[in-house]
C-alpha cells in the first residue's frame, strides 16, 4: 500500500513539474507556488470587476482595498470592494472566501481562476495577502507600476491566465536583512523594500540599526546617541585595500530615524505582514555607541564612530552602567517593535579590552568564568534575560553559542552552516544565513566588470541551489530550522542604485528557497521566470543586476601567435539567442556580429560582449569589456627561472595566453606571484627582429605585492649565451592605488630567439606603506615581446 502510494505521489509531482514547466510563460510567479495547475482562458479584471468580502472580516477588507488602491494608482482600472454575499452581486467577481479547513496553515492560500469568477481561500489575513501578490504577478508587469503609465483610453482590462493554486510556505521565517549603519537609507526606500519583500512573499525585514559606523534610531533617554554617534567625520574610499595609504572622502557622514519614522516603518510593514526585527548591536561593533557615552568602554577614550570597515577592539564593558544603558536602550526599542525577536548582534566581539580591564577580570573571577568566551555568554545570557522578562526572544550571530547559550535564544547561522547544525542539536531555533548563499554583497558576476563588492563570489544559481535544512540533522533536530534570511551590509553600498542592483534577482531566488517546497525547485525552470521578474521590477523603477546574462570573453593562445577569444564556460540563460562583440572599443548592438565559437585576434583588442535575444540586448550593452594581447611571445613556451608560489601558481602558460589580470574587491585574478625575484625565458620559436618587452606587474602594496627595483632584459640564439639588451630601475616605492602596471622596456633592435627578463624584488616592503619590513612579492600576469 506505501509503495502504491509512493509511486502515485511520484507521478503526481512529475505531472505537476511537467504542466508548469510547459507553461512558465503564462505564469512566471516568483515564488513558485506549491501547486499550480494550468488552464485554458483568462479572467478579464476591468472597471466593472467587483471585489466581494463576507462580512464581518475587517482584516481581509484591508487587503482587497489595498490591492484596488494598487491596481487603480499603476493602470486606472478602479475595482469596487464590496461586502456581501456573492448572490447580491452579479457580473465580474473575484471572491475572497474563508478557509474552513486548516491544510493551508496561517500563510497559505487557494486561487481558482475561470473565465468568468476568481475565488480566493485561506485561513488568515496574511494567507489572502500572498494569494493577491500572486495575482499580482499573474497580471501584466504595468499592473505593478507605482504611478499611473497609461493614458485612460490605453488600457480597460487586464488579463488573468486561468489556472488552479494551492500554495503554503515551506519556513515560517523568510528574511531578508538591510544594513543602515555603514550607508544610511531614507524612510521612502525602507517602504519600497519592504513592499519588494511582500511582494515576494518575504516576512521578516532585519533592521541593522546600530553599529561601529553610525547609531541610526533615536533614543529619548541617551540624546548623543543620535548628536554625536550618528556621524562619522569622514568615509573610507574604495575597498578597504585599495590604496596605500588609506583615503578618505573628507566629508562628514550622518543619518538616523527618529521614533516616528520609526512607527511609521513599523505600521508600513505590518500592513503588508511583514515583521521588523531590530538589531542594536553588542558586546562589539559599539563604536558609535562609545562616541556618545565613552563611559561605557574598559578604557576612559576618547572615541568615534568608526570612518573605515572592519573589526575594532573596543567593545562595551560589562558593568552595571553598561548593562542599565543596554537595558534603557532595548526598553524604547520594544516600545517601537511588536515583533517577538529582539536582535542583540553577539558577532565579531574582540576580547583584548576585556583581556586588560582590571575589571573584567575580577568579574570573571567572582562569577567563576574561566575565559572571556565565557564572559561573552555572562553578557548575553544578562541581555537575555532582560529581554525574555519584557516577553521578547533575543536572536543574535553564531557566535552567541560561544562560551553557553541561553535556552530561550534563537541563533543566526551566517559562518557556513556549522553554528545552525550545533544550535538546532542543542534544541536552539536557527534562521539560515550562511555567506556562501545568502550574503547579497559578494559578487554576482566576473569581479572585474561587477560594481565594488565586499568580495567573494555568489551567483544566482548559487543562491538557487541553497538548502536551508541540513541533510546531517535528525527530522526532530531539523524542526529547529525556522527558515532563511539574505543579508546586506552596505560598506561599499552608497546608495539606492547599487543596493538595488546588488539584491535583485538574487532576493528572488532565495525568496523561492524559502517558500517553495523544496522538490519542485528547478533553476532551468526558475531562469524562464527571470525575464518577466525583470520586467516587472523594470515598471517600479528598481535597479536590477543582469550579470546572469554576461558573457565574459576568456582567451587561449592558438597556432601562429593568435589569440581565440570565446565566452567563459558556464551554464546560459535559456533566452538567450546570440552573444555578439566588438573589438573596436564600440558597445555590441543588433548588428554587431555574432560570436558562434571564438574570434581570432592578431593584434592587441579590447573585446566587449553582451546577450541577446534576438535583436534584444538582455546584458548591460556598456559593461562586459578586456583587454587582450597579442605579441611575439602569444602562445610561446618559456621556463621560469625561479618558482611561482603556491597561492598563485603559473596555470597552462598563462604569462603568454594574451589574458589579462582583473580585480574585485580583495580578488585579483590571473597573476602568477612570486616571493622574490622573477625570470623567464621565452623561446619564440626561430630567430626574428626584437626591440623591447612589456611586462605586467600587480602594484597591490597593502597586501605586500610591490613592483620591482630592476629589470634586466637579455636576449640569444641558442638559449645558451645570453647577451644583455638594458637593465632599467623601476620605482618599487611607488604604492597609492592597486592596480596592474603594465611595464614597457625599450631597447635597440636585434635579432634573437630567446628573451630572458629578470625582475628584481625590492626585499622587504618599504616604509611608508601599509605593512613596512614584511616580505615583498612580485605579481606577473602577462608577457609581451616587440
Amino acid at each position: 500500500m506505501f509503495a502504491r502510494h509512493w509511486l502515485l505521489s511520484v507521478f503526481f509531482f512529475l505531472l505537476v513539474q511537467t504542466s508548469f514547466s510547459q507553461t512558465t510563460n503564462r505564469y512566471t510567479i516568483i515564488p513558485r507556488p506549491a501547486r499550480l495547475d494550468p488552464r485554458a482562458g483568462q479572467f478579464l479584471i476591468s472597471r466593472t470587476t467587483t471585489l466581494l468580502i463576507p462580512p464581518g472580516q475587517a482584516d481581509l477588507k484591508a487587503v482587497a482595498d489595498t490591492f484596488a488602491r494598487q491596481l487603480n494608482r499603476a493602470t486606472g482600472v478602479a475595482l469596487t470592494v464590496r461586502v456581501s454575499n456573492r448572490m447580491a452581486v452579479p457580473g465580474n467577481i473575484i471572491q475572497f472566501i474563508p478557509a474552513r479547513d486548516t491544510a493551508l496553515g496561517t500563510e497559505g492560500y487557494r486561487i481558482d481562476i475561470t473565465d468568468n469568477l476568481v475565488t480566493v481561500e485561506a485561513a488568515r489575513a496574511n494567507g489572502f495577502y500572498y494569494a493577491v501578490q500572486t495575482l499580482r504577478q499573474l497580471l501584466p508587469p504595468t499592473a505593478l507600476a507605482p504611478t499611473r503609465t497609461l493614458p485612460d483610453s490605453g488600457l480597460t482590462t487586464l488579463a488573468v491566465p486561468a489556472c488552479r493554486i494551492e500554495d503554503r510556505p515551506r519556513y515560517v521565517y523568510r528574511g531578508l536583512h538591510l544594513d543602515v549603519s555603514r550607508h544610511f537609507f531614507p524612510v521612502s526606500f525602507i517602504k519600497q523594500y519592504i513592499d519588494l519583500m511582500a511582494l515576494h512573499k518575504i516576512n521578516t525585514f532585519h533592521w541593522h540599526l546600530t553599529d561601529d559606523q553610525g547609531w541610526r534610531i533615536e533614543i529619548k533617554k541617551y540624546p548623543k546617541l543620535t548628536q554625536i554617534g550618528a556621524n562619522r567625520r569622514e568615509t573610507l574610499v574604495g575597498h578597504y585595500d585599495e590604496f596605500d595609504p588609506q583615503v578618505f572622502d573628507g566629508k562628514p557622514y550622518g543619518g538616523f530615524y527618529t521614533q516616528d519614522e520609526v512607527r511609521e516603518v513599523v505600521r508600513y510593514a505590518t500592513s503588508r505582514f511583514v515583521t521588523v526585527v531590530p538589531e542594536i548591536e553588542m558586546p562589539g561593533h559599539a563604536l558609535a555607541a562609545l562616541s556618545a557615552y565613552p563611559e561605557l568602554a574598559c578604557a576612559p577614550g576618547p572615541y568615534s564612530a568608526a570612518t573605515k570597515w572592519g573589526v575594532f577592539d573596543d567593545v562595551f564593558c560589562p558593568t552595571e552602567k553598561t548593562f542599565s544603558f543596554l537595558q534603557d536602550v532595548l526598553t524604547e526599542v520594544m516600545g517601537l517593535f511588536p515583533g517577538k525577536y529582539i536582535h542583540i548582534g553577539g558577532d565579531e566581539c574582540p576580547k583584548v579590552a576585556w583581556k586588560n580591564s582590571a575589571f573584567c577580570q575580577q568579574l570573571m573571577k567572582r562569577e567563576g568564568l574561566k575565559d572571556e568566551n565565557e564572559l561573552q555568554s555572562y553578557f548575553i545570557r544578562r541581555i537575555d534575560k532582560f529581554v525574555t522578562g519584557k516577553g521578547r526572544r533575543i536572536i543574535g550571530w553564531d557566535e552567541i553559542l560561544e562560551g553557553g547559550l541561553s535556552p530561550n535564544a534563537t541563533v543566526m547561522s551566517w559562518r557556513g552552516t556549522k553554528g545552525g547544525l550545533e544550535a538546532a542539536r542543542q534544541k536552539h531555533d536557527v534562521v539560515m544565513t550562511p555567506g556562501g548563499f545568502c550574503y547579497f554583497d559578494h559578487y554576482q558576476g566576473d569581479p572585474a566588470q561587477e560594481p565594488t563588492g565586499f568580495g567573494g563570489s555568489l551567483p544566482l544559481s548559487q543562491v538557487y541551489s541553497y538548502n536551508p535544512t541540513p541533510a546531517e540533522l535528525s527530522p526532530a533536530d531539523a524542526k529547529h530550522i525556522l527558515g532563511v534570511q539574505g543579508n546586506i551590509w552596505t560598506e561599499y553600498i552608497p546608495d539606492v542604485n547599487q543596493l538595488q542592483y546588488m539584491i535583485w534577482p538574487r532576493a528572488a531566488a532565495l525568496a523561492e528557497v524559502a517558500w517553495s517546497p523544496l522538490e519542485g525547485k528547478n533553476y532551468d525552470e526558475f531562469s524562464r521566470r527571470v525575464p518577466s521578474l525583470f520586467d516587472r521590477l523594470a515598471v517600479m523603477n528598481v535597479n536590477y543586476a543582469r550579470a546572469v546574462y554576461d558573457a565574459v570573453p576568456v582567451s587561449r593562445a592558438v597556432a601562429g601567435g593568435r589569440v581565440a577569444v570565446s565566452i567563459r564556460p558556464g551554464k546560459r540563460m535559456d533566452n538567450v539567442t546570440d552573444i555578439r562583440y566588438t573589438i573596436d572599443g564600440s558597445i555590441p548592438s543588433a548588428e554587431s556580429p555574432v560570436l558562434v565559437d571564438s574570434v581570432l585576434l592578431d593584434k592587441t583588442a579590447t573585446v566587449r560582449t553582451a546577450a541577446f535575444a534576438g535583436r534584444k540586448p538582455l546584458s548591460q550593452l556598456a559593461k562586459v569589456q578586456k583587454e587582450f594581447i597579442v605579441s611575439k611571445a602569444t602562445g610561446r613556451t618559456y621556463t621560469l627561472q625561479y618558482p611561482a608560489t603556491s597561492g598563485r601558481p603559473d596555470k597552462n602558460g598563462s604569462l603568454t595566453d594574451g589574458n589579462t589580470a582583473g580585480m574585485g574587491g580583495y580578488e585579483v585574478a590571473g597573476v602568477v606571484s612570486f616571493a622574490g625575484d622573477f625570470g623567464t625565458t621565452v623561446d619564440l620559436g626561430q630567430s626574428q627582429p626584437v626591440q623591447g618587452v612589456r611586462v605586467g606587474f600587480l602594484k597591490y602594496t597593502a597586501k605586500n605585492f610591490c613592483l620591482p627595483k630592476q629589470i634586466e632584459v637579455s636576449v640569444s640564439d641558442d638559449g645558451q649565451t645570453f647577451r644583455p639588451a638594458v637593465t632599467v630601475k623601476t620605482n618599487a616605492l611607488e604604492n597609492g592605488k592597486r592596480d596592474m602596471v603594465r611595464l614597457p622596456i625599450d631597447f635597440a633592435q636585434t635579432s634573437a630567439r630567446y628573451v630572458r627578463i629578470v625582475a628584481r624584488s625590492i626585499g622587504t616592503v618599504p616604509a611608508g606603506m601599509r605593512n613596512p619590513g614584511k616580505s615583498a612579492q612580485l605579481g606577473v600576469d602577462e608577457v609581451e615581446v616587440r
